[in-house]
């Protein structure tokens, strides 16, 4: 029986319980119920709340009564990303044992006064591909016995990916894409990302550790999301090379939008699921309000 479950085809779904689910992550949770039925597979649930200060216990009930409402089954019991902390520290430390990551220690306004100063100059600062100025090389510059006095001295820091050195040692990456936008063998580009962030002082891991780590550990074979992460499939790609871990099948779906054609936020309470069923939406209008 244990060996016939690990055969199928695992798909997960992933809301963060930092505020409530909205259209967008209805059509997700059913793209993904959708297509793990398809497959003859499993659905598992993930809470991604490594985010401490914004995560609640209140959104995460809302994301259970949501999915509930909504008909989405998933397997017993759900993996809350809070909970496994030392599994997100054990990656890490491999990463910088093999000098892979260092501790970065300019605060967000030194790195904005560096970004400004410069185009100031009439430089333009390289972005990532979310538009965000990549970090300065200075920490990943310092000599080690700088690096160890600022860590003696109790400086908060954040541990970022030296991804030159990276790079080097894996050389070029792809990952098979079956989504709503390119298809097939994608070239992964990770230098577009800079020194990437894998932990911070106020948050024990990034986005992009944490979900890899998770997708190795939870035996995920297909990663079912949104566009707006189709890019970050390079980092995580390049993480899964250097810690030795499976690379699953991606599929980037379409993204549902607002009327002023943005991506729907968690703030936009006329698009949330739970607003929608209080005004009589059924689970039918719902499907049809996202296209399905």
């Amino acid at each position: 029986m244990i060996e016939n479950l690990r055969q199928k085809p695992v798909f997960r779904f992933a809301p963060s319980p930092n505020g409530p689910l909205h259209l967008g992550h209805a059509f997700s949770a059913f793209v993904n119920r959708d297509m793990a039925n398809a497959a003859g597979g499993r659905l598992l649930l993930r809470i991604e709340d490594i985010d401490l200060a914004r995560c609640t216990p209140e959104f995460e009930a809302g994301i259970y009564a949501d999915l509930n409402w909504l008909g989405i089954g998933w397997e017993m019991p759900a993996r809350r990303q809070s909970e496994h902390f030392a599994d997100y520290q054990a990656a890490l430390d491999r990463l910088v044992a093999r000098g892979l990551a260092y501790p970065s220690f300019l605060t967000r306004g030194e790195v904005k006064a560096r970004v400004l100063a410069s185009q100031d100059t009439g430089a333009r600062w390289p972005r990532d591909p979310d538009g965000s100025p990549l970090y300065p090389p200075d920490d990943r510059d310092r000599s080690e016995a700088n690096r160890q006095r600022l860590l003696t001295s109790g400086r908060k820091h954040a541990w970022r990916l030296d991804m030159e050195k990276t790079l080097a040692l894996v050389g070029k990456l792809s990952w098979t894409e079956t989504g709503d936008g390119e298809k097939g063998e994608i070239a992964a580009d990770p230098s577009a990302w800079g020194d990437v962030v894998l932990s911070r002082s106020d948050a024990p891991s990034s986005y992009h550790l944490s979900v890899v780590v998770d997708d190795a550990l939870q035996a995920v074979t297909h990663v079912v999301r949104g566009l707006d992460l189709f890019h970050a499939t390079s980092v995580h790609r390049l993480l899964q090379a250097l810690l030795d871990l499976p690379a699953p099948t991606y599929h980037h779906h379409r993204l549902i939008v607002g009327s002023d054609g943005r991506k729907l936020s968690k703030s936009e309470r006329d698009t949330g699921l739970a607003e929608l069923r209080d005004k009589g939406q059924s689970v039918a209008d719902i499907r049809h309000l996202v296209g399905l």
